[in-house]
């Protein structure tokens, strides 16, 4: 006697906002927030059930209710690589596309990154944000966090030379990293790009606004540029090339793990470097990333970090090292 075989009908979708209030408020060129509004999306089949979580982005056009209708009205399928037939890329796949690999995982009893055909994971190291500021203030935040060794300076166009002046003289021992969000023109280009390489910064991401970034193919970059905003989707990667020497694949973008791993072995096979990025969230969100990042060139998974409290089980970061998530957390 055999048992029945879940289906696809079997599944139950559901939806939830939350709020998770940061420890500090976070600036960026593009404004300040004190809260984290996320969308987790649960997928139950008998007794098991899969999270995913999902930040709603306004810079392209969502929003929490937004997410949550598309959630709600999606159609109920269990192959992940159908949910792009159905959602286009974005919060709402992202947490539909996670909650489904949780609920692979928890089905099988195997670790998610198992099913993605990688081994156990490893610790990776992740940067830790500084919020756009003055000079002073971003010197100083820098100097409080010793014990961290990788940095990432939230720019934000003029007066940017001086922040990353001040935050190298404040932290020599650091690895040093920025996101310009998209605040600088292409008149600004040459002169931060040769500060950010006289303090020793690794890589600069997004200097110029998406759809506007050709100057990019047309000057000799000092540091190496990262694409964010200019790239969603492995469909993307081809306009980077000439412009961009890597990528910054965050799952939100991507619309979830199983087109996030697709763009990563897109964008290096096409010579890009990858950044494992996330939005600001919790551990519920770092985790389906942490498969990404076990092949990517920079870390940046520091969503818990910056909340005032972390949800349960969640992700350890000590010392900048983040550690594999806990099976009862996901995966």
């Amino acid at each position: 006697m055999t048992g029945s075989v879940p289906t696809a009908s079997d599944l139950r979708l559901e939806a939830a906002a939350e709020r998770w209030r940061l420890a500090e408020p976070f600036v960026i060129s593009r404004g300040t927030k004190t809260e984290a509004h996320v969308v987790v999306a649960t997928v139950l089949r008998g007794k098991h059930s899969g999270r995913g979580e999902a930040i709603p982005y306004a810079r392209y056009g969502e929003t929490v209710d937004s997410v949550l209708a598309a959630i709600r009205d999606a159609q109920p399928v269990s192959d992940r690589t159908r949910l792009a037939s159905i959602l286009s890329a974005g919060a709402a796949r992202n947490a539909l596309d996670c909650a489904l690999w949780d609920l692979e995982a928890k089905e099988s009893g195997r670790a998610a990154c198992d099913l993605a055909g990688f081994p156990a994971l490893r610790p990776v190291e992740t940067c830790f944000t500084l919020s756009l500021g003055t000079p002073a203030d971003m010197a100083a935040k820098a100097r409080s966090v010793p014990h961290l060794r990788l940095l990432k300076l939230k720019l934000g166009g003029e007066g940017d030379a001086a922040r990353m002046a001040a935050v190298r003289a404040a932290r020599p021992d650091a690895r040093l990293v920025a996101d310009a969000n998209e605040a600088w023109t292409p008149a600004m280009l040459a002169p931060l790009l040769a500060a950010a390489r006289d303090a020793g910064f690794e890589l600069v991401e997004q200097p110029l606004p998406a759809g506007d970034d050709e100057a990019l193919a047309t000057i000799q970059r000092a540091v190496p540029i990262c694409a964010d905003e200019s790239a969603h989707t492995t469909a993307d990667l081809a306009g980077l090339i000439g412009r961009y020497d890597a990528v910054n694949i965050k799952l939100d973008k991507a619309g979830g793990l199983t087109e996030a791993l697709v763009m990563a072995a897109a964008a290096r096979a096409r010579g890009l470097r990858i950044m494992a990025g996330c939005m600001v969230a919790t551990s519920l969100a770092m985790a389906p990333a942490m498969i990404l990042a076990q092949g990517a060139d920079w870390v940046d998974l520091d969503g818990p970090l910056l909340l005032a409290r972390d949800r349960p089980h969640g992700i350890e970061i000590r010392d900048g090292i983040v550690t594999p998530p806990s099976p009862l957390l996901w995966g």
